[in-house]
């Protein structure tokens, strides 16, 4: 099903519009009051209710941003956002059932770059969506623009693009920003919650969403994602980029420290969600 935007919501960006954003969901009752509110935020919202017409939608006129409903017929919203980045990035905000733990984190080893829960307030989620593109615009300040190095891996914060030991790397928007974050600081640990607030530009959410990215960054950028050197676990405090830990020694450490099972204090780990009665919810 394909649905057109209504009344009021132009298929084109007028010049005052904050930017086009395409809403995928199968609920007219959601969809529409999701794109009410966008559009009274300002923006130019276009409207798909399941992964084909998102597809199509999305080819057709590239969107600013996309919400993305991951329970849809025909095609899950995983498999729309894998397509869609194969198409190059796009920030997506992808919204999952309440208490589903495993979608929202999948959702996020996806690429998502924010996820919201089922039921959730329109209000937040605008505001989840400006910070998100807010983010995804921001020009690098003048005096942090330039190239960033160290440890083997390289960035160009102008032309956005990474490598690994001359490897070019697939970094997502938010794993882009961490890296180059992380790169500017090197050996200076920092908590969930300040990377949040530097990275992400929130002072609210699921920590858990630092913790997904870190992991699915480890992937790219260490030699062995299970035993990495650059991006370094500090128990009770969060993370650290290290670019001078060649040695052996603190190789093995940083084994050690991500295999531990244990999950207390502050350790940067997923809390789980218990599930609301009656089960999965939409």
């Amino acid at each position: 099903m394909e649905n057109t935007p209504p009344a009021g919501h132009p298929e084109t960006v007028p010049p005052e519009a904050r930017g086009r954003v395409l809403v995928v969901d199968d609920d007219p009752t959601v969809a529409e009051v999701v794109v009410g509110y966008l559009h009274r935020a300002g923006y130019a919202v276009e409207q798909a209710g399941d992964g084909p017409a998102a597809l199509r939608r999305f080819a057709a006129r590239r969107p600013d941003l996309v919400v993305l409903d991951l329970m849809l017929p025909a095609m899950d919203g995983f498999e729309v956002c894998r397509r869609m980045r194969e198409h190059g990035p796009v920030p997506v905000i992808m919204l999952t059932a309440r208490g589903d733990e495993e979608d929202r984190i999948l959702g996020l080893e996806t690429g998502a770059d924010d996820y919201v829960t089922k039921p959730f307030s329109p209000r937040e989620l605008v505001l989840r969506v400006d910070s998100v593109l807010r983010r995804a615009r921001a020009a690098a300040p003048a005096d942090e623009a330039g190239p960033l190095s160290g440890g083997g891996l390289s960035l160009d914060p102008v032309g956005r693009q990474a490598y690994r030991d001359g490897r070019g790397l697939a970094l997502t928007l938010r794993e882009f920003d961490l890296l180059a974050f992380l790169l500017r600081h090197p050996g200076k640990a920092f908590g969930r919650e300040e990377l949040m607030r530097e990275v992400w530009g929130w002072d609210f959410g699921d920590l858990s969403t630092v913790t997904v990215h870190i992991r699915r960054l480890r992937g790219k950028v260490e030699k062995d994602p299970a035993r990495p050197r650059l991006i370094r676990t500090v128990w009770g405090v969060g993370y650290r980029l290290d670019l001078d830990e060649e040695g052996p020694d603190g190789e093995a450490g940083a084994g050690r420290a991500e295999a531990g099972p244990a999950r207390t204090g502050a350790d940067p780990a997923i809390v789980p969600v218990v599930p609301p009665p009656g089960g999965r919810s939409r």
